[in-house]
């Protein structure tokens, strides 16, 4: 059985956490998502500095625990709290759902609408200004389709993990 409210609700939890994380973490220097950005932009600036690269790290590892943990926890809470939802299906259906729905705000609210639509200053890597490759759906289409593969991925991973806790 399929818990579309709890889905939605951890869902939302995850997309709130890791899209402040990722405004945050551009606000604070762009260049720290470098590789994420279009290869037309990243060819047109210098590589990340050896700063850049530990900052990178730094902040990657807990926005990373964030994509990670939420799936997991909801999963793991989905089987303790009901018994009859213990086929491994039903847990990779909720972590998939949950890593899913982020994805998906990850392309129509941070992609779409404010890295290709809006394009606020604190996104653009200076430098880049004006490049055309901001408002590039398609490349932010690609990637939603790589995090659907990871999003199954993950969910695989983490109803297997959960079935034999």
């Amino acid at each position: 059985m399929i818990n579309i409210s709890k889905i939605l609700l951890d869902g939302a939890l995850l997309s709130v956490l890791a899209s402040i994380s990722i405004v945050g973490i551009l606000r604070f220097n762009p260049r720290l998502f470098l590789q994420d950005y279009p290869d037309e932009i990243q060819a047109a600036v210098p590589l990340k500095t050896d700063q850049e690269k530990r900052q990178s790290l730094i902040t990657g590892i807990p926005f990373l625990l964030i994509l990670l943990a939420v799936p997991f926890v909801s999963t793991l809470i989905l089987k303790r709290e009901s018994v009859e939802i213990s086929s491994f299906f039903s847990l990779f259906l909720n972590a998939f759902s949950v890593a899913f729905l982020f994805n998906l705000v990850d392309l129509l609210v941070l992609d779409w609408l404010l890295f290709c639509f809006i394009t606020p200053s604190f996104l653009v890597i200076p430098g880049t200004e004006g490049m055309q490759e901001y408002k590039d759906y398609g490349f932010h289409f690609r990637a939603f389709l790589i995090g659907t593969a990871l999003s199954i991925a993950g969910g695989l991973v983490i109803s297997g993990l959960v079935m034999f806790l």
